[in-house]
């Protein structure tokens, strides 16, 4: 490959939550116009990622969002989803990569020229870009769930298992955006169920 292939990364966001989506990006990056300082988005402030947000949007020869909803979770499995999540963000460039480098142990089964990079957010620009566009997604929307459901305190752990987010789930359940095949939200909801039955 030279410099002037047209590489892809893509990164997912949202493997581990217990509600909303699994969200993934595509970036492909201009040569041209580098963006100086892209990292991993966990190691970033949320300041600097809504920084390089922008900047990604701005320079980058295109970029694309792929989304895997929990109902989607719940029927497919979390690693199918985020495949699927992953081959929407690639089928929605613009541009068709000729060779995509995916973060992570495995690629998803695609036509594309592709390689799995181990760490590979950290390593890569193009990935580190799909990290930030994915993260900031996807905290956009824990920030909306946490409007419409304001009892979870979904806009400081968002939606990962945190006690305060499990002591939430204890009292009040799940919303319709919790991953039901996730086993806290099961335990949630059969202890709503047993607290329902022992009423009657």
């Amino acid at each position: 490959m030279n410099n002037s292939t047209l590489i892809a990364g893509v990164d997912e966001v949202g493997r581990g939550p217990l509600v909303g989506d699994v969200v993934t990006a595509a970036v492909i990056l201009d040569a041209r116009h580098p963006i100086e300082g892209l990292m991993d988005s966990k190691k970033l402030s949320e300041k600097k990622r809504q920084h390089f947000y922008a900047l990604i949007k701005e320079k980058a020869l295109c970029w694309s969002i792929g989304r895997a909803s929990a109902k989607e979770i719940d029927e497919l499995n979390i690693l199918q989803a985020t495949m699927l999540a992953m081959e929407r963000a690639v089928e929605g460039l613009f541009i068709q990569p000729q060779h995509v480098l995916v973060d992570g142990n495995r690629c998803p089964a695609w036509a594309y020229s592709s390689e799995a990079v181990v760490k590979g957010d950290g390593l890569i620009p193009a990935i580190s870009a799909a990290s930030i566009l994915a993260k900031v997604t996807r905290d956009a929307q824990m920030s909306e769930l946490a409007r419409e459901y304001p009892a979870y305190g979904f806009e400081r752990h968002k939606g990962y298992p945190t006690a305060a987010h499990l002591q939430s789930l204890a009292q009040l359940g799940p919303t319709p955006h919790h991953r039901l095949s996730f086993k806290p939200v099961q335990r949630a909801l059969e202890q709503q169920q047993d607290s329902t039955n022992g009423r009657h």
